[in-house]
């Protein structure tokens, strides 16, 4: 099976911590050149450090912040201009903050649409021209299992990932004939900060322990664990590869079996 990358360019966003970082080093491990992107300028630096560089590969960083989408644009234009074709993106950004939808603010809709759709558009329409000079291009989006099956508490989330899911499988048929797949990878349970993040707040609005809630939650996963952010990065790298070429325009779960819908 062809999984090698070497000789392609990748974007890899939220890539300092948690699937994104380990889906960064996956795609260096495959001969990947990457470029992460995320705001916190140290934490790139470390994180580009530590990517392997098996084939030589010269990495580096985009410090941006998917709440300032101009900048956004700057940013990924001035990068273009010296590193093209980049061949893979990889969207990845923090969640939405949890709560039940009618609770929302109207701005954590809007805030949500801009760091989640809007962002992902800007970078897309920036890489698209030279995946199709290419003629290879792999745009994978990490959304959520919740464009399947909801999840109670996190409505702003539910509303906005369904939202990305859709733009998604329409950019597939659009780009499908340039050799470009656009597919999703829903991440289930997954052993990173955001998790055990909202593992303390339903521990501390039910009254019980965060060991209580992690129990519960890992009985409703037929493996009985959370993922680990590298088995999220394993798919990620497939979805990136030449093996992948004719998969194009899915949702793709990775949770252990939990989502009840196929």
């Amino acid at each position: 099976m062809k999984t090698e990358l070497t000789g392609k360019r990748a974007i890899v966003c939220g890539s300092t911590q948690g699937i994104g970082r380990a889906a960064a080093q996956e795609l260096a491990g495959l001969g990947a050149e990457i470029t992460l992107v995320a705001r916190n300028h140290a934490a790139l630096q470390q994180a580009c450090t530590e990517l392997p560089a098996i084939a030589g590969q010269k990495h580096c960083f985009l410090v941006a912040d998917f709440s300032d989408p101009e900048n956004l644009q700057k940013q990924i234009t001035d990068h273009i201009a010296t590193k093209s074709p980049i061949h893979i993106l990889v969207n990845n950004t923090g969640g939405p903050p949890a709560g039940p939808a009618l609770d929302a603010a109207t701005e954590s809709f809007t805030s949500g649409f801009t760091q989640h759709l809007l962002c992902n558009q800007i970078l897309t329409q920036a890489l698209v021209p030279g995946m199709k000079s290419a003629g290879y291009g792999r745009v994978i989006n990490i959304i959520s299992t919740s464009v399947k099956q909801p999840i109670a508490g996190l409505g702003v989330s539910n509303t906005i990932r369904g939202a990305v899911a859709s733009w998604a499988k329409t950019l597939a048929g659009e780009l499908g004939p340039f050799g470009i797949t656009v597919n999703n990878v829903l991440p289930g349970a997954t052993n990173t900060g955001r998790l055990h993040t909202l593992i303390d707040n339903i521990a501390k609005r039910n009254n019980k322990s965060a060991e209580e809630i992690a129990d519960n939650m890992r009985a409703s996963i037929p493996a009985r664990r959370f993922a680990e952010p590298e088995e999220l990065a394993g798919a990620i790298a497939f979805l990136a590869s030449p093996a992948a070429s004719y998969i194009n325009g899915i949702n793709l779960p990775v949770d252990g079996g939990r989502t009840l819908s196929l």
